[in-house]
């Protein structure tokens, strides 16, 4: 897995780690049950403290990317393949709705005029 972050992007760390791991998992670099390398050998590879990966690998966590195993390390969870790709999906039309002037609110008055 080989992930890079870009300095000309302006969003916090974590989520540049976050987004990284998230588009591998996306286009298949990582599939469910993947063990992630240790947060450390990812800092080091990727420039950044140990603590900022951890930051990202924890949203993730919470996002129900990840799974954290005790004994196991950090793996890709089952079924997440679907749920990565809608998530930066909507991560996109949320960014692309701010950039039109939209808030999340406008977002989701919109999304539920269409039920």
């Amino acid at each position: 897995m080989l992930l890079r972050l870009d300095a000309h992007d302006g969003r916090p760390l974590h989520e540049q780690v976050a987004g990284a791991i998230r588009r591998a998992v996306a286009e298949g670099e990582c599939a469910p049950g993947d063990r992630l390398p240790p947060a450390r050998d990812l800092s080091r590879a990727l420039g950044v403290n140990a603590n900022t990966v951890l930051r990202g690998l924890r949203a993730l966590r919470d996002e129900g990317v990840l799974e954290f195993r005790r004994g196991r390390g950090v793996t890709v969870a089952e079924g997440v393949d679907g749920r990565a790709q809608l998530l930066e999906r909507v991560r996109q039309l949320v960014d692309d709705a701010a950039h039109l002037g939209y808030g999340r609110d406008d977002l989701a008055e919109m999304i539920r005029g269409l039920s």
